[in-house]
């Protein structure tokens, strides 16, 4: 019995995540071990090799393809966390995050270009209303959710549809560039800190929502609500509020992974920024270990499957695998993962280990007697 409830508890839910990691881990060792004794391939580079390189500016900072994976997924981690909360309030997923991120980005460089002087001032006021901004459309969409009973995924077609229209009216259609070392520190490194900005952003947007759930009820309520509604109701909580809070609480995630990644390029595209990041950040929740119809969920698990996306991006393409085909690649890998982390597969495979110690109990009941 304890080891049922260890596996259905915490340890349990991050199963899927920690052994994807695993696989790619020991694939890449593989892959290294054949490349320098087997082929003996001059000038290789071990895929888990970290360096110290000077950037642009001559500071010092770290590179290698662990790096890339944990800057490069940054955005797509931040946005896990709020799709976490609206899967497990709602049971369907949001997929006009990529547009409503090209909207915030676009509110901030609209700001930054309007105020004349990029500063640290207007750097946080820019944020501000690009995080307004974004959980008002946030609100939209939970509004249609909560109030009006229309399910997830067709209620924010309606964003993903005109969202990134929106985001080029704001700029009359242009694409203005924002230069400015607080920029490049958002986007890139901080002077004298040799790791991404945007890792410590996600470490902070962690434990941001570690705190409210330490000190809220939030998370408690939205599971109950995602689990049964009535019963939710019925012991006073509102499932109206919640679905609509974790709308507006993903807003407030989408305003911060659109601003990264803006001040990665100093620009904003309202076409291309986190162009199809919607169905990343649908896996990311499905690969963590959480029903996509609701219930119980883990942050943290979503945020180590938006790294398992991103490692084995960055995987295909050390193997000088063409972008064109990278889809298609973890297509394959990505049903495998979501194929056994469904609930028919644990069922199966529960029942297959638990056949397996009543058959080794008998034999040593046998050898006993």
């Amino acid at each position: 019995m304890k080891k049922k409830r260890l596996f259905s508890g915490g340890l349990g839910q991050l199963t899927i995540p920690f052994v994807a990691i695993c696989l790619l881990v020991l694939f890449n060792v593989i892959r290294d071990l054949i490349m320098i004794f087997v082929l003996k391939t001059p000038d290789y580079i071990s895929f888990f090799s970290i360096e110290i390189t000077k950037n642009n500016i001559g500071n010092s900072v770290l590179s290698g393809n662990l790096i890339s994976i944990i800057n490069g997924a940054s955005e797509l981690a931040v946005l896990a966390i709020g799709m976490t909360l609206v899967t497990a309030a709602c049971g369907g997923q949001d997929i006009s995050v990529g547009a409503a991120a090209a909207i915030a980005g676009s509110v901030f460089v609209k700001v930054l270009k309007a105020s004349g002087n990029i500063n640290a001032g207007t750097v946080i006021l820019a944020f501000l209303c690009a995080c307004i901004v974004a959980m008002i459309f946030g609100a939209f969409n939970g509004t249609l959710v909560a109030v009006f009973k229309i399910q997830p995924m067709i209620a924010t077609l309606i964003l993903y549809t005109c969202g990134r229209s929106i985001a080029y009216w704001i700029n009359g259609g242009a694409t203005p560039t924002v230069e400015s070392p607080i920029i490049e520190g958002i986007g890139r490194f901080i002077p004298g800190i040799p790791i991404p900005t945007p890792v410590l952003i996600v470490a902070v947007m962690l434990i941001v929502f570690k705190v409210l759930f330490r000190f809220t009820s939030l998370e408690l309520f939205t599971q109950a609500v995602g689990i049964n509604q009535s019963a939710a109701r019925l012991n006073g909580i509102n499932p109206t509020l919640i679905k609509l809070l974790s709308f507006i609480l993903l807003g407030a995630c989408v305003s911060v992974a659109g601003i990264i990644g803006v001040s990665r390029l100093g620009l904003i595209n309202h076409e291309t920024l986190l162009l199809d990041v919607e169905m990343d950040a649908i896996l990311a929740v499905a690969i963590g270990g959480n029903s996509l119809g609701g219930g119980r969920f883990k942050i943290s698990g979503s945020i180590i499957g938006a790294y398992v996306i991103q490692m084995l991006t960055i995987t295909l393409y050390s193997m000088k695998v063409s972008s064109t085909d990278v889809k298609a690649y973890k297509a394959i890998v990505i049903v495998l993962l979501v194929v056994i982390g469904s609930p028919v597969f644990k069922e199966k495979f529960g029942r297959f280990m638990a056949r397996r110690a009543a058959s080794k109990v008998q034999a040593k009941g046998a050898e006993e007697s």
